[in-house]
């Protein structure tokens, strides 16, 4: 089968789960690690004409701090202030760039703009941006690709957005923040739960799987 109907058929299944478990706040949610291998990791979106928060790949022993690398342009989201479903989409995808430039500067005041105040599930997918402010360490830049995206019918939000990508490699600190290890390519599934207000989508949910061959 090829890659792109696995990832569909894998995103549905996410979904499936997603929705029956009400991730807007109470249900389990898979949340970027902290410290991964080669099998595990971390991702920025580039779908549908969109830009990565970076675009050069891992760089060991690098501490990235928050003027070197450019928040995302909304721009490269074309259609995200629009009431419809593909500007929920390139809203989603938006947040989740923004989330992987969290990991690389530190900086949550626009992520939190991004997402409604009581997404739980939010605030577990990015639990480990605290830990790298704290300790001024984060994630080396990388690159998204864009695998797919689908807009899901949902009984909990106005639209659930399947999102799926790859990140380029690049270098994490360890748990302990004693040392720095090298992260390969990783392979993103995501699922956000949106919904529409004054201020435009708002990410309310958010449900993730990751690793080597999680689109195969």
């Amino acid at each position: 089968m090829p890659r792109r109907l696995l990832a569909i058929a894998a995103v549905a299944a996410l979904t499936f789960t997603f929705a029956a478990c009400d991730v807007g706040g109470d249900g389990p949610v898979t949340e970027p690690p902290q410290q991964v291998g080669t099998s595990d990791g971390g991702g920025d979106p580039s779908g549908g004409g969109g830009a990565a928060p970076s675009d050069s790949g891992g760089d060991d022993d690098q501490t990235v701090a928050a003027p070197d690398i450019p928040a995302p342009d909304p721009a490269d989201y074309s259609g995200m202030d629009e009431h419809t479903a593909d500007g929920a989409t390139q809203a989603f995808r938006y947040y989740i760039a923004v989330s992987m430039w969290a990991h690389q500067t530190g900086e949550t005041e626009l992520l939190d703009s991004l997402q409604s105040d009581d997404c739980e599930s939010c605030d577990e997918f990015n639990k480990d941006v605290p830990l790298l402010v704290e300790h001024g360490e984060y994630w080396s830049p990388f690159t998204i690709v864009d695998v797919g995206s689908q807009v899901h019918k949902s009984v909990n939000y106005e639209h659930e957005i399947g999102y799926y990508f790859t990140t380029s490699p690049h270098t994490r600190p360890q748990d302990t923040f004693e040392d720095r290890f090298d992260v390969g390519e990783i392979e993103y599934i995501t699922i956000g739960g949106m919904n529409w207000s004054s201020n435009g989508w708002a990410t309310e949910g958010i449900n993730a799987e990751w690793g080597e061959d999680v689109l195969s």
